[in-house]
């Protein structure tokens, strides 16, 4: 008993916000998304920088000699050409076009965060499942442990009732198997607690194989968000939005486009007042679509079934939505129904064990009459135990839709 009260006094208490945090902080897959969002950052910083002027240093330096009237054309070669230039190129751009560009790059950004948001809520949904099965296990291990104390207080005074034959010897022997089996289903319930306890900790990232004590996750229903806040539907209006902006920047393909370019050093063959073959020069160029075979329009009919692909996956989701939370609910209901009604038969049975446990003592009741009352309140209490944890799993998938 030292022993056992030393190990529990040692043993940690944990807490579903301490699993959901460790998660949450060690999911390389939110890390993942936390850098995309920050190479977005630099993915504007790009598209700005490729409209600044363009700065370029080249130089072109040939020599074509002739030897006894052999060699290349000097019409064409001129002998040679020496040049180093540098030279500068600007890109003339509106606005609006720009800040199509920029807007495509911020809706990819938040399209990443809000999945980003819908992963945290599936690694959470996933943990606290987790946390609560394993907080089932210790709730049916605890009351198996309460009732193995009380098996062991009974087994000592009917043992002394035996030995003074008030009891037949098979009726202890009955008793003293229902003793042994409750054991052993301790025992296994041990084992599928710290089974349970494991794969929570591996679901986390936490390396850890201590015993632990997990308290009451505490689950409430929260209040939905609306349709068009909730993450789940964010994401078919940030694609109608990009399907809009992607039909702007088709546009701005089409409209007129203009450079400048300007450059300046040295340019010559050295052939004739090489020194003077210093200069600048400059000029602008204009590109205009005229034709592009019909290419505009099968760009647009492309949207256009985008866009009925995305009004489809959104009224099939919202249909679905709305079906599983009304299912939901009515489980969730009809649970907390049926516990109400558990805890009836369980203060029938516990008022039949406290009876019976009195009776026993006199020799007023059998044995049998006593295990079976004890077997009624193992199930009444496991089948208690039992719809608790299916109201906190269903709690828990309703929470899921409340970011």
């Amino acid at each position: 008993m030292l022993l056992a009260f030393t190990g529990t006094a040692r043993s940690q208490t944990n807490t579903l916000d301490f699993y959901v945090g460790q998660a949450l902080h060690n999911s390389p897959l939110l890390k993942d998304y936390q850098n995309q969002l920050l190479s977005g950052q630099l993915d504007s910083a790009i598209v700005r920088a490729g409209y600044m002027p363009q700065v370029t240093g080249t130089s072109i330096n040939t020599y074509a000699p002739t030897l006894n009237g052999y060699g290349y054309d000097n019409a064409i070669s001129n002998g040679g050409n020496f040049s180093t230039l540098v030279g500068v190129n600007q890109t003339l751009i509106g606005k609006k076009h720009l800040d199509a560009q920029y807007e495509t790059i911020r809706l990819q950004s938040q399209g990443i965060s809000n999945t980003a948001k819908i992963s945290e809520q599936d690694l959470k949904k996933s943990i606290t499942a987790q946390y609560i099965t394993t907080y089932g296990d210790q709730q049916q291990l605890q009351f198996n442990r309460d009732i193995s104390g009380l098996l062991r207080r009974e087994d000592s005074l009917l043992k002394d009732l035996t030995e003074r034959n008030v009891y037949r010897q098979t009726d202890y022997l009955a008793f003293l198997v229902t003793v042994k089996q409750q054991a052993l289903q301790m025992r296994q319930l041990e084992i599928q607690f710290q089974n349970d306890l494991n794969t929570l900790n591996y679901l986390c990232g936490i390396v850890d194989t201590r015993a632990v004590s997990l308290q009451d996750p505490g689950l409430s229903l929260a209040s939905l968000p609306d349709a068009d806040h909730s993450a789940f539907f964010r994401q078919y209006h940030l694609d109608s939005l990009k399907l809009r902006n992607d039909r702007s920047l088709i546009d701005f393909g089409y409209r007129p486009k203009a450079s400048i370019y300007a450059d300046g050093g040295y340019s010559s063959t050295l052939a004739y007042q090489a020194y003077k073959n210093f200069g600048v020069s400059f000029g602008v160029t204009i590109t205009m679509p005229i034709y592009d075979g019909h290419l505009r329009k099968k760009q647009y009919s492309k949207l256009d079934i985008a866009e009925r692909t995305r009004t489809g996956y959104k009224d099939f989701f919202t249909s679905q939505y709305r079906q599983q939370i009304a299912q939901l609910s009515q489980q969730l209901q009809a649970t907390e129904s049926l516990i109400g009604q558990i805890n009836d038969q369980v203060k029938y049975s516990e008022a039949l064990i406290d009876v019976n446990g009195k009776l026993l003592g006199t020799g007023d009741v059998k044995v049998a009459d006593f295990i079976l009352a004890l077997s009624n309140y193992l199930n009444a209490k496991n089948l208690l135990t039992q719809n608790n944890i299916t109201r906190l799993q269903i709690i828990n998938q309703i929470n899921y839709f409340n970011r």
